[in-house]
């Protein structure tokens, strides 16, 4: 329990990265000499009091029973990858095995249950320490595993042996493996992943009342402040004050109201754009095929054209975006029907979008943590990425924050600019290298203007990432089964 509340000051908002590795530490220790039973409780101990901290912005939503459920269960994969290291670390290459296995464990995190719920990766709270550059090389999961391998290693070289001499070679080959791997990550190069074309960006951060998701009044506020803005941002445009962007951005729900179906929010829109003289990409929720359902999407608003390019947000948040099990969920929390009435339905292509002459890689909000999403735009063709957010809901609380080193990763894994405009905060724009280029202030209007470059090859990280990630589950098993084989025929 104690490693989890350690690892878990690494992410925001206390934000030391190095106390991950004493908190592995402790987590690696715990794990040695137990039983796979015992180091499947110890592994729950430590997954769930690691995400009782991370995830404690859930509790905003006042239903304690939901948070403490949500770390309990994911604790569970940490209770595998304890019964798993346990196995393994009885093995000679057992600080290489532990990595693969946390790999595994991250990668089914991300996919199981409802699509999966990848917070709290290793790798998100890496990205201001010296193997951050690993995620553009290896690929995020490479990184998660880099970060559980360092740590390994100072257990494994200070492992105790009956001979002196023994103990100190330990000790020496740790110590030079341990420089290996931060020397390299040190070293390699991070950056724009080919040089293209610049473009003028804008961030539109309009600010809502209250949490901007409350009733139809309310939404129609939010769409009138981001008019509001960006009418205030044309104008010192026209007064040359500014340079003519060539893309402007918006954040999710900054129309809550269908546009392409209500006209009001249609006629205000068209205003905006040609108003600014630019293609707008805007986050609206959109009319769903029938009363009870609808999309949370990313429209390109063209200043001649109108509405073209769309992407729907495909990783929904459950019962946040919409009810699994409606009928036993709202029969266990009343208030479901109220809060979420409509199930948002999921989208099933890219977020590379055309604005203009270019390609924008679109995110929404919880779709960040995802490395399929990001890989499949890019691979589309997206010159940058955009994470369109609503964190409006959270504000005061580290969610933010954890969400936007998880947009600075994507940076330096895609090597790439990214932009993030929120209704409220924290809206900037990231350089390539993970660096913030400029931010918003919280909890007010406000509006960026920006000159970003375009980007025009993908990074190793981008390509095979997902690859290695994949090998690692693959690895895992096949060194279980082989373990499993040899024990029948020990027995035999």
């Amino acid at each position: 329990m104690a490693a989890g509340l350690v690892v878990s000051c690494g992410f925001a908002p206390v934000d030391q990265p190095w106390l991950m590795w004493p908190g592995l530490v402790l987590l690696v220790l715990a794990l040695r000499g137990a039983t796979p039973a015992l180091g499947a409780w110890l592994g729950w101990a430590f997954g769930t009091s690691f995400l009782l901290v991370l995830l404690n912005w859930v509790l905003l939503f006042e239903v304690p029973a939901a948070y403490v459920g949500l770390a309990a269960f994911e604790g569970l994969f940490y209770a595998g990858f304890g019964a798993v290291f346990a196995l393994f670390v009885r093995r000679r290459a057992w600080p290489l095995l532990g990595a693969l296995a946390w790999m595994a464990t991250e990668m089914l995190r991300s996919l199981l249950p409802f699509g999966g719920f990848p917070w709290g990766r290793l790798a998100f709270a890496a990205v201001d320490t010296p193997l951050a550059s690993l995620a553009r090389w290896l690929g995020v999961s490479a990184l998660s595993g880099a970060v559980f391998l360092t740590a390994a290693l100072v257990v494994w070289a200070f492992t105790r042996r009956s001979e002196e001499d023994r103990r100190v070679r330990r000790l020496l080959a740790g110590a030079a493996c341990l420089a290996a791997v931060f020397g390299v990550a040190a070293v390699l190069p991070v950056g724009i992943a080919g040089e293209g074309r610049s473009m003028q960006v804008a961030v539109v951060q309009g600010d809502v009342p209250g949490t901007g998701a409350q009733w139809y009044g309310e939404q129609r506020e939010v769409l009138e402040n981001h008019v509001r803005v960006t009418s205030q941002y044309a104008a010192r445009v026209r007064a040359g004050e500014l340079p003519q962007p060539d893309l402007v951005l918006w954040p999710e729900n900054a129309s809550d109201i269908d546009p392409i179906t209500d006209a009001d929010a249609g006629a205000m829109i068209d205003g905006a754009t040609r108003d600014v003289g630019a293609p707008i990409l805007i986050g609206a929720i959109l009319d769903g095929p029938n009363d009870e359902t609808a999309y949370n999407a990313s429209v390109v608003w063209d200043p001649v054209t109108g509405p073209g390019d769309q992407y729907v947000k495909q990783h929904l948040v459950p019962w946040g975006e919409y009810v699994p099990m409606r009928g036993f969920s709202e029969w266990l929390v009343p208030l479901l029907a109220e809060e979420v009435p409509r199930d948002m339905l999921s989208g099933d292509e890219s977020g590379a979008v055309r604005v203009g002459e270019g390609v924008v890689g679109t995110m929404t909000c919880f779709d960040v943590v995802f490395d399929g999403l990001v890989r499949d735009a890019v691979l589309d063709g997206a010159e940058m990425l955009v994470v369109q957010t609503n964190n409006a809901t959270f504000t005061g609380t580290p969610q933010p924050e954890q969400q936007w080193q998880i947009s600075r990763l994507r940076a330096i894994e895609s090597g790439r600019y990214v932009a993030v405009p929120s209704t409220n905060g924290i809206s900037g724009v990231i350089g390539p290298d993970g660096s913030v280029q400029a931010t918003a202030p919280v909890q007010q209007p406000a509006y960026l203007s920006e000159e970003v470059q375009a980007a025009t090859s993908v990074t190793t990280g981008t390509r095979f990432g997902v690859w290695i990630e994949r090998a690692s589950l693959l690895v895992v098993g096949v060194v279980l089964a082989v373990g499993m084989w040899r024990r029948k025929v020990r027995r035999r």
